[in-house]
């Protein structure tokens, strides 16, 4: 029997030993370039430096609000959207559902520079279809990349757009795991649609949903993407900046690994700590 674990662990040692260079690694490294003052030559450790700064830094904070802001709005939104999706997709009355399946999976294959593109073209306030519609049915037009509130709006929109078909597939394979005997039993005791929705599809579905909301709670904290191609960098005056934007800016563009690791190992720390919140709060009773 040792033998064999030997044997397995040699065929593995070149994976450890590339999963330890290339991700062990730079873990270990980021969080230690977090203590030292990088915008020295040569580097020099001081461990309050970058913290320190990150306590009271107004563009850290400002971050900070619309990464969370985009996480209480959307994430709940994204996540109600896809369950409704998944339970539409599997209804049997519904016809081509393979085609339907693949139309709304298709956002998350589409490349983010073309389809951020796309939605600054849709959006645009002159030439916009986003603003020809309003304008067709008597509303203004909406300036969506000058003012906050409307560019928070759209990086809101983008991102429920792309990824609330990804999570209605996932939830979807979760409803069709659920036993059909159970909705037979319930149909025979006359329980309606509606409560068989809420008393048995929802609780069953739980673990499903939770899957899906801490997937998007992670992928919120370090959107990047939507905000940088979208409303130009954070735009505009930098209300829709995020925390993975700020970690962008401090890193690549002004060369401040310390505080960009800083400002990485934070975003972590949320992320976890909204996360183990949140299954703590959906945590099934003993």
């Amino acid at each position: 029997m040792r033998t064999q674990n030997a044997t397995a662990y040699r065929f593995l040692t070149p994976y450890l030993l590339i999963f330890a260079i290339f991700w062990i690694w730079p873990i270990i490294s980021s969080f230690l370039i977090s203590f030292q003052a990088t915008r020295t030559v040569p580097w020099r450790f001081a461990p309050t430096f970058n913290w320190g700064r990150l306590i009271g830094d107004p563009a850290f904070y400002n971050a900070l609000k619309n990464t969370l802001l985009i996480l209480v709005i959307q994430v709940p939104v994204m996540i109600s959207l896809a369950i409704v999706m998944a339970v539409l997709l599997n209804s049997p009355l519904l016809k081509a559902r393979g085609l339907y399946r693949f139309a709304f999976f298709a956002p998350v294959v589409v490349g983010e520079v073309a389809y951020s593109a796309v939605f600054r073209l849709m959006f645009s306030l002159d030439f916009g279809i986003i603003n020809k519609l309003l304008n067709s049915v008597g509303l203004t037009k909406i300036d969506w990349f000058s003012n906050v509130t409307p560019a928070m709006a759209l990086i809101m929109i983008a991102v429920t757009w792309r990824w609330a078909g990804y999570n209605a597939i996932i939830i979807l394979a979760g409803l069709q795991s659920i036993p059909e005997d159970v909705y037979e039993a319930a149909t025979l005791d006359r329980v309606s649609r509606v409560k068989q929705f809420f008393y048995i599809t929802l609780p069953l579905l739980k673990p499903v949903i939770v899957f899906c909301a801490v997937l998007s709670i992670i992928g919120t904290m370090q959107l990047f993407t939507e905000p940088f191609l979208i409303t130009e960098r954070g735009g505009p005056g930098g209300g829709t900046e995020t925390l993975g934007l700020l970690l962008y800016r401090q890193g690549f563009r002004s060369l401040n690994f310390g505080y960009a690791s800083a400002v990485a190992y934070t975003m972590a720390g949320l992320a976890i700590a909204i996360t183990l919140v949140q299954l703590w709060l959906t945590r099934e009773p003993k």
